[in-house]
Parts: structure tokens; sequence; C-alpha cells
């Protein structure tokens, strides 16, 4: 199972492939790189069915540069520099810039841990998606947590999808100028912290972030508990904060995997609130053949008309090498009457279905380097 179950952590480090330099023996610089493309249905975006080229879906599309120097005395010199970007025209995804994936500087220590500073991602990612505590992760974007929840109101996002990625474990909302600790293993034991400056004159807490979380992992089981507040400020009018927290698990037999999520969100400005649950199975049929099934109910607070939604997908991989992979995928929602259905990474302005159904079905192909 392990060449499915990495994919989340593959996002997060892209440990493996890449083409490394060694500048001096002392230290290496490492470029690599994710990219995925394919074709999906969708059946109702709007009020019509739509057959798109759609890329990033089951990985974000990334190029980076990672490097390290060893100081000595088990210290290391790291820094890590991320880009995401779109396959289908080459541009660089407009809200986040260039290295608005992952751009941050530390030091690493074999006996206390890392601390590093940056643009880096919180502990709801490396917690639990990073850990492989979320069945998501077996169908990409399309299987992160959105649905009918728009009025929730996530800042940044689009307003026609108000609450995309809203427990932030699709990994795009990195915190800036932040300052992470992550332990190094105590007998499976983990855990990490991070501060966010909000840089606001005179209000040391106005528009800052805190996120926490912890592990353990022992041989096939593991379990993770993460949670975080971003607080966004902009002058003139209310702080609005996002607080989540989730606990997640897995257990990898022989040839199966199970692995189960609780996150929840809630907006302290306008009172807005959802939790989710879910579990996942994935299971290796042969080294090549692997196939994954999921399970999803969302539920959102009066303050969100107490919308909710039912969510399945499956997926079939068939592993052509180490570093490339075809896959067929599925995800179907359906919500309460009035409420309109909603897939994750569905973002275009029409991309809400008219109605409390929504499909899609996907043809892809993920390789890295």
């Amino acid at each position: 199972m392990k060449k499915r179950i990495l994919h989340g952590t593959v996002v997060l480090s892209l440990i493996g492939t890449g083409t490394t330099v060694h500048a001096q023996s002392s230290g290496s610089v490492t470029l690599y790189g994710l990219l995925d493309t394919g074709i999906s249905y969708i059946s109702n975006e709007g009020g019509h069915s739509n057959i798109k080229f759609d890329d990033g879906i089951l990985v974000p599309n990334l190029l980076g540069l990672r490097g390290t120097e060893d100081l000595g005395g088990g210290l290391h010199a790291i820094f890590n520099l991320v880009d995401q970007f779109i396959v289908g025209n080459g541009s660089i995804i407009p809200w986040q810039g260039l290295f608005g994936r992952n751009a941050y500087v530390g030091i690493a220590s074999d006996r206390f841990g890392t601390l590093t500073f940056g643009n880096q991602y919180d502990f709801m990612v490396d917690s639990l998606l990073g850990k492989g505590n979320d069945p998501a992760d077996n169908f990409g974007l399309y299987g992160f947590r959105t649905g009918p929840f728009s009025k929730i109101a996530i800042p940044n996002d689009p307003p026609f999808a108000g609450s995309f990625d809203w427990d932030r474990m699709a990994g795009g909302h990195p915190v800036n100028s932040s300052v992470k600790y992550q332990s190094v293993d105590f007998a499976g034991f983990s855990f990490g912290a991070l501060y966010g400056f909000g840089g606001v004159p005179g209000s040391f807490s106005s528009g800052n972030s805190i996120s926490a979380g912890i592990n353990y992992d022992r041989g096939p089981f593991g379990i993770g508990a993460a949670y975080t507040e971003i607080k966004y400020f902009t002058a003139g009018q209310p702080q609005v904060g996002i607080r989540n927290w989730g606990v997640g698990a897995h257990y990898r037999f022989d040839k199966l995997t199970l692995t189960a999520l609780v996150t929840t969100v809630r907006n302290t400005f306008n009172g807005g609130a959802i939790i989710e649950g879910q579990f996942g199975v994935a299971y290796q049929f042969a080294p090549e053949w692997i196939t994954s099934a999921g399970y999803m109910y969302m539920k959102g607070n009066q303050f969100l008309d107490n919308n909710h939604a039912h969510q399945l997908g499956a997926s079939f991989d068939y592993v052509l090498s180490k570093r490339t992979i075809v896959y067929a995928e599925t995800v179907y929602q359906r919500t309460n009457s009035g409420a309109q259905a909603l897939i994750s990474g569905v973002l275009d302005p029409s991309g809400a279905s008219s109605g409390p159904n929504q499909l899609i079905a996907r043809i892809g192909l993920k390789t890295s380097f």
C-alpha cells in the first residue's frame, strides 16, 4: 500500500525522486516536481454538464527547490521553495504568486527537531494529511471538503466557493511570516507548533496565526490531532478568525489500509460552523493495481441553514512505475433539498450544481521528477 498512501506525504515533501546537485560534499540542492493532467466530466455545473481538461487534481502541479547543508554536530541548514502552477496554460496559480505554496529556511537537528521560518503549512496539513490520516488523499482535490456552505465565507476564497478547503487540508492556505517547530520522533510520538506574525502595529495579536499538532506512528498504526486558528485582519474592518481542529487515524494491513478522519471549522465573526466525518479504504490487488473507496458526511450549523452533504468516492490506479500512475476516479455529492452541491476543486464561477446532486468522473495521469 505504500505507493498509494505516500501521495499525501509526497505533496508535502516530495521525497524520493528529484534531480540532486551536490555543490560540495557537505550539502545539496534538489530540483523536484509533480504533474497531474486529465479529462473530467461534471454532471451539473451551473445547470449544465461539462467535459473539460483539468489538472492538479490527484496531486497539485508543483515545481520546487530543496536544499540542505551539513553544519556538523547533527545540525543541518535547510530551505524549500515550492511553486504551484497550471499545466493547461503554464501560468502560476493566480492567488499564490511565485513560491506561494512553500518558501522557508531553517535549522534541523538530529536530536532536537526542526525550526523553520517563512511561508509554510500548518499542522492540519502536517499531522493529518501528511501522516496518512486523511481518506481524501485517495482522490486528490475532488475528495477534499467543500459543499453547500459558501455562507461561512472563508477570507480570500472566491465568493462563489467561500468554503473551499475549509479545513485547510488541501494545502492551499500556507501560513505567511511564520515560525514553526517540529520535534523528532520519541518512540513513535512527535509534536509541533507554529506561530504566524500578524504584523499589525500596536496590536501583536491582530492578524496572527497559531497551530499545533501531535502524532503517534508505530508500525501499521498511526493517529494524529491538530488545531489551527488563523486571524484575517484588514484595516477598518472587523477581524475574522477561522478555527479548525481535527483527529485522524490509519491502520495498514498487508494489502488493505483503513483511514478515518473528523475535522471542524468555525468562523468566529459570523458564527458559521461545519463538522465532517469520513472513512476510507484502499486495497492493493497486485503491485500495479490499487483501488480505493470512501464516504464523507458534512453538516453545517444554523447559520449555514443546517445544510448537509453526503459524498462518495471511488478510484482505480494503475502504477506504471514508481514515478508515474494512470488513474480513473469518480466522486458524487448529494445535499439536502434546497442546497446546491459543490465538489472540491470545481472552482469556476458557475461551478456549483443547480441542485442537490453533482458527480465528477475523471481519467488522469500523474508523474513526478
